[in-house]
């Protein structure tokens, strides 16, 4: 709410003219070109308005592999999310499913694209994600005659009973992974995993698609028979919902979390305030880079002028682009960046 979220203190610190309300939720920002949230063009002297648009009409930006296999489009959306009130406890389809979905129900939903997705913590976030052991479901059912509410999650049970009186999500907290995320950590959520955001600020990546079967936590229609057939029921210990980056055997500021599908990876870069000058190196892939922490100046061989570059920043690299970022002031940068490697 207003700037405790971290959505909200991005943007004001962006943009000098943002007026941030402090009784007014700020739950997300979106970069990328979904129909519902295509990013805005903020240079003047581009005629297009919308990122959509200008890629529509410079199709080279996507890199070659990227423009033939995503048909011209830009093939991930990337969001920051500020968390307050729980989010709905979800799944999403397999490519197969969605095409089904689409077609059956469009109202529902959207489009007919799958939509894996990544959430990388911000500040500690707190999660569900895939199905408890079974041997501590049981644990759980078996305390839950008790008095002891410390023993089965009792605070959390409550929080999430205001949200969402009389919600039966609320006793997913014993069947699903509870995970609270340091910030760096990260958690995939792959096709039929069900998973809810409970609580704090991410960088969350996914296909671009807006496709979800709900099962609690919302007052939003939730699509049994379709939530019953496609769940994964495999359960796994918590530590195995982690994702891991690997660290880039090129550049010691880089880390980079590379999930097993083609539409999208997330670089994350933190570099040293004692670092005068950052090369972005160049992919065969269009990037998107959100500017966490930090001031920078950015510059490219084909750009006509250099980019001032803030906290809450977002800037698009074409593909085969290289970037030079000159630190303003010797304060450690923080950096997102969104792409697709194929």
């Amino acid at each position: 709410m207003g700037s405790n979220s971290e959505v909200a203190r991005l943007l004001a610190s962006s943009d000098p003219l943002a007026q941030i309300s402090e009784d007014k939720p700020y739950a997300e920002l979106w970069m990328g070109t979904h129909p519902r949230g295509d990013a805005k063009i903020l240079d003047n002297s581009i005629s297009q308005k919308t990122l959509g648009q200008w890629i529509a009409e410079n199709q080279d930006c996507l890199g070659s592999k990227v423009k033939d296999t995503f048909n011209g489009k830009l093939p991930f959306l990337f969001k920051v999310l500020s968390v307050k009130t729980a989010l709905s406890i979800q799944a999403h389809p397999n490519k197969e499913l969605a095409e089904k979905l689409h077609l059956q129900a469009p109202q529902h939903y959207p489009d007919a694209n799958h939509k894996p997705e990544m959430a990388i913590a911000l500040t500690p976030f707190q999660g569900l994600c895939g199905f408890r052991p079974v041997e501590e479901i049981v644990t759980f059912l078996t305390m839950a005659a008790g008095n002891n509410m410390e023993d089965i999650y009792g605070e959390l049970l409550l929080q999430l009973h205001q949200q969402y009186p009389g919600d039966i999500g609320c006793f997913a907290i014993y069947f699903l992974n509870l995970l609270t995320l340091k910030p760096g950590e990260a958690m995939f959520l792959e096709a039929n995993v069900p998973h809810a955001y409970l609580k704090g600020d991410c960088v969350e990546c996914m296909a671009c698609s807006d496709n979800t079967v709900r099962a609690g936590l919302t007052p939003k229609f939730i699509d049994v028979p379709t939530l019953c057939e496609m769940l994964s029921y495999i359960p796994s210990p918590s530590q195995d919902r982690l994702f891991p980056p690997a660290w880039s055997q090129e550049d010691p500021y880089l880390s980079i979390y590379d999930p097993p599908v083609p539409d999208f990876t997330v670089m994350k870069m933190e570099v040293p305030g004692s670092v005068t000058e950052y090369r972005v190196l160049a992919l065969d892939s269009a990037s998107i880079l959100l500017m966490v922490q930090g001031t920078v100046t950015a510059s490219t061989r084909t750009a006509q002028a250099t980019i001032s570059l803030k906290r809450g920043g977002v800037l698009f690299i074409g593909a085969n682009e290289s970037v030079s970022l000159k630190l303003t002031l010797p304060k450690d940068l923080l950096m997102f960046r969104a792409c697709c490697l194929l």
